[in-house]
């Protein structure tokens, strides 16, 4: 294939000639994904996986071994350190390229992922406080603070905070605000230790260039960020006294947009990564946003869905819109020049996997182990084989609770219809089903809060799928078009350090030459079209009816005291 010429406004690094690369770092949920990009086409070169030594820490603390309570959901920083030492200098070797042409790098990070340092930018954990659990770096999956999440909603009703209806009118347990009040409320010692509360996605910049900075993506989406300025003083003083300077002491700093040049790479950090001290860093960005360059879904309209353990809805709008249950609608805050608007899933691929873990007998092992297939391969394959209805079950994907449109972490999962006929591939077709079901919730209320949707994109592992997309199609009644990169939150990454280097002059132009976009691979039938609707008319009676009683809620309050007493 040959490879498209260089778009107009395509800075050239030097005049000899040689080709120039970026390195993008995908800061995931159990690892880290470097990529080796060329500017001129996107081309990826290579690439390096490092897993997460500790991965998601939800049982016991590093050190201490003390039990952590339920929801919890905690990583080690030096994790993340390591992606830098290890998958960065693995992926420039296997690329063959000459670490000097690098120039430039970028992150993104799972988000909210967040965590408490020092003015320097130590991690609490790392310091003597690390027997303390909240010291520690909560990942984006950390549902404890569902109390003060709520609390932070109640009040911004009853006080008709403007910005509430940005958020689809509730703030998210996951967001930085409600993890930061469970800190003041739960260990007030390590929060008045905190001197920064820092998403990973600004913190990790920090370790690449030894300066501070923030991105206008986190703190929009995760941070309430709006229209120049966070929550009032006198709002956050009233959720508790002790909170009322948390935005102005803790998080208050400057924001650098998508795409601009945060810095340049420190000695220490080229020592790390093998690259040149002194090239481009770019501003942070989130794992989900970021993909949208790698996927050319910057334009208006094109929703893009990052299917992994989790899934993230963003898409672009010339509108701005108040959308009941999305995640947020932020100026900017996936590209330049238009509202951006986020929704999503808790959890998708990680149900998937609890099927396995859970709902697999032995002889299932066994047929997979002859056929050299994986679990997965098994189930989907036999799954294929069922009409639309016919194993007769409903589910609701909310097992690691709801993040859209409902916004509450403390529902949790429910299957309808099991018999003692119900087979394995009967659940696990379910339950793909259950996920396609709730993205067409989210798909629907954007489009009836007024935000257009062109063209559904899957970005992500799950794309790889044939199954699961051809549900979505027929659950969606529309095309689903792909990602061509496997890597991109990376490529993503890529494309915006190429941005922040000066290759191009702004994302949209650098999207055009460097992401890449299959369409339209899977389309809809019509007959299986119609069988899922009548599915979806009693996916959605569960969703309302569980959605609006407190059961579920009340089971996990019972089941928290449970494990909590004594």
């Amino acid at each position: 294939m040959t490879s498209p010429s260089p778009p107009a406004g395509l800075a050239t690094p030097s005049s000899d000639d040689r080709e120039r690369y970026t390195v993008g770092v995908d800061f995931g949920t159990l690892s880290g994904r470097a990529v080796v990009v060329r500017v001129r086409d996107g081309r990826e070169l290579a690439s390096a996986v490092h897993e997460y030594a500790h991965a998601v820490i939800d049982e016991r603390l590093p050190g201490t071994g003390a039990q952590l309570p339920p929801d919890w959901a905690l990583q080690h920083p030096d994790d993340w350190r390591e992606v830098l030492r290890r998958a960065v200098p693995e992926a420039v070797a296997a690329s063959g390229i000459d670490p000097g042409d690098v120039i430039g790098i970028a992150t993104d990070f799972t988000a909210c992922t967040v965590l408490p340092t020092l003015a320097d930018g130590t991690p609490l954990a790392e310091t003597d406080l690390a027997g303390r659990p909240h010291a520690w770096p909560k990942l984006w999956k950390h549902h404890s603070a569902q109390g003060q999440a709520d609390r932070i909603n109640d009040l911004a009703h009853a006080r008709g905070e403007k910005w509430i209806g940005r958020y689809g009118g509730k703030i998210s347990a996951e967001w930085e605000f409600a993890k930061a009040l469970q800190v003041l409320e739960e260990d007030p010692a390590i929060y008045d230790a905190c001197a920064r509360w820092i998403e990973a996605a600004d913190w990790i910049v920090w370790q690449l260039t030894g300066e501070e900075s923030r991105n206008a993506c986190t703190a929009g989406y995760k941070g309430i960020h709006q229209d120049g300025g966070y929550p009032s003083e006198d709002y956050l003083a009233a959720l508790n006294p002790r909170f009322a300077d948390f935005a102005r002491t803790r998080l208050d700093f400057p924001l650098s947009p998508l795409g601009s040049r945060v810095g340049s790479l420190s000695d220490q950090a080229a020592g790390w990564t093998g690259l040149r001290p002194g090239i481009a860093v770019a501003a942070g960005n989130v794992d989900a946003h970021v993909t949208a360059a790698a996927a050319q879904a910057v334009e208006n309209g094109r929703l893009l869905a990052i299917m992994g353990t989790s899934t993230c809805h963003v898409v672009n709008a010339d509108v701005l819109a108040e959308v009941p249950g999305i995640c947020g609608v932020v100026d900017g805050g996936i590209v330049e020049g238009a509202y951006g608007y986020e929704a999503g899933q808790s959890a998708v691929g990680d149900i998937f996997a609890w099927v396995l873990r859970q709902g697999v007998p032995r002889d299932y092992y066994d047929e997979a182990a002859e056929r050299g297939e994986d679990l997965h391969t098994l189930l989907t394959r036999k799954a294929a084989g069922q009409p639309v209805g016919g194993h007769g079950l409903i589910a609701l994907d909310w097992l690691n609770g709801n993040r859209s449109v409902l916004v509450d972490h403390h529902l949790s999962g429910v299957i309808v219809g099991l018999t003692l006929a119900t087979r394995p591939e009967d659940v696990y077709r379910a339950m793909l089903e259950a996920t396609a079901f709730g993205t067409r919730v989210i798909v629907e209320a954007l489009e009836g809060g007024g935000v257009p949707v062109s063209e559904f994109i899957v970005a992500g592992g799950l794309a790889k799928n044939e199954l699961l997309m051809q549900i979505y199609a027929d659950v969606l009644r529309r095309p689903v078009s792909l990602a061509a990169s496997k890597q991109g939150p990376a490529l993503g990454s890529a494309i915006h350090a190429a941005v922040a280097a000066g290759a191009y002059p702004d994302v949209r132009t650098a999207t055009a030459a460097m992401g890449r976009l299959e369409r339209a691979v899977y389309v809809p039938d019509a007959s299986r079209a119609d069988a899922y609707d009548a599915l979806f008319a009693e996916y959605r009676l569960l969703h309302d009816h569980f959605g609006s009683h407190d059961l579920l809620q009340r089971l996990r309050g019972i089941r928290n005291a449970s494990l909590t007493a004594g």
